[in-house]
């Protein structure tokens, strides 16, 4: 099957939903494709992960960023023999292009891209490195970090199958890993709490001021009204 899509160099922004199970996610990936020239996907499996897992593998190294640094090539008897040639920026860029076009696959005229997923934390080790993958190797990378209240949900979902005590312990450590990178990188990143926008629309602003777009209060409105036919079964 052929597809068209926007390419990697025609999108404006990009923007991660990053949250957990049975927190409004949908909501917001509903609302943000209200935006003209929007498309942004739902879940992929956390398949961000591994990319970016190669990414910082080669960007933190501290023997490639030397390397780097080097005018004369490592001779071939090394054991980083070539490692000189690795350019982690143009590296970090390439899997940024091509996730973009095969996991997102924008349709054309595509200006706002990204997706929302829910297992950004299931590895905190990795947390802050895919996300810094993303900011660093996607144009224009923006983070909305949604969150709700803990007892709702414990009690929702898969998540009424496990120990409540168990299901907080979770939430409480993915949003402490959700306020420590918001906090070193607040440009780049919102919070928004489905308590609190569900009761009032207008928490939802902080979201469209950082990607710099429209509030458009009648659009939001239609989107929170209309019942979400998947919250039985999916997340």
């Amino acid at each position: 099957m052929t597809r068209t899509t926007a390419t990697f160099e025609q999108i404006e922004k990009f923007v991660f939903v990053v949250t957990y199970g049975r927190s409004g996610s949908t909501l917001i990936q509903r609302m943000l494709n209200t935006l003209p020239g929007a498309c942004v996907r739902g879940e992929n499996g956390n398949a961000l992960r591994p990319l970016a897992m190669s990414w910082h593998a080669v960007h933190a190294a501290p023997v490639l960023r030397r390397l780097s640094k080097r005018d004369t090539p490592t001779p071939v008897t090394s054991p980083w023999y070539g490692g000189e040639t690795i350019d982690s920026q143009h590296y970090g860029r390439a899997l940024a292009k091509l996730f973009t076009h095969e996991i997102l696959t924008p349709p054309p005229n595509t200006r706002i891209s990204g997706f929302k997923e829910i297992r950004w934390t299931h590895e905190p080790t990795g947390f802050a490195k895919t996300l810094n993958f993303a900011r660093l190797c996607f144009p224009n990378a923006f983070f909305i970090f949604n969150t709700r209240d803990h007892a709702q949900v414990a009690r929702s979902g898969w998540w009424a199958e496990r120990p409540e005590d168990k299901v907080r312990e979770r939430l409480t450590r993915a949003d402490t890993l959700f306020e420590s990178y918001l906090a070193q990188h607040p440009a780049c990143g919102v919070r928004v709490h489905y308590n609190d926008y569900l009761q009032d629309h207008d928490a939802l602003r902080p979201i469209f001021s950082l990607l710099d777009e429209p509030f458009d209060p009648q659009a939001i409105s239609s989107v929170m009204s209309e019942k979400l036919t998947h919250l039985q079964k999916e997340t």
